[in-house]
């Protein structure tokens, strides 16, 4: 058996761009992607700090160091430029390995660049 767990978050991010006429995803910062542990076509769940909406889908990797959070499809009408979301990268895992996961907390500014990354338990300024 295997449980769903927090593997990853990046916090506070703000949308930067909603592509409506898309397939479908969200577009982030490949910097986010590596400091976060985060991989393309990963699923992910996204809330809206805004408005409460909350949506799964998969990643694309964005150009590194543009700051670029983008809801591409259907999510464009529910997350829009300037909203701030919680992004939230899940694993599966066997429940006797959860005392040992450390999930990755990436913190974001305005423009969502890292200002901190902290781990299970362990703060790291970056």
């Amino acid at each position: 058996m295997y449980i769903r767990a927090c593997m990853a978050k990046i916090h506070r991010a703000t949308v930067t761009q909603a592509e409506l006429n898309y397939v479908g995803s969200i577009t982030i910062d490949e910097e986010l992607l590596d400091k976060s542990g985060m991989k393309p076509f990963q699923y992910v769940n996204i809330t809206n700090v805004s408005n409460a909406v909350f949506w799964q889908t998969y990643i694309i990797a964005g150009k590194r160091g543009s700051g670029t959070i983008c809801l591409n499809g259907p999510p464009a009408r529910l997350f829009q430029p300037g909203d701030k979301v919680i992004i939230i990268a899940e694993a599966m895992i066997e429940p006797e390995k959860l005392s040992s996961l450390k999930p990755t907390i990436v913190f974001v500014d305005d423009k969502n660049k890292v200002t901190k990354v902290e781990t299970h338990g362990s703060k790291a300024q970056h």
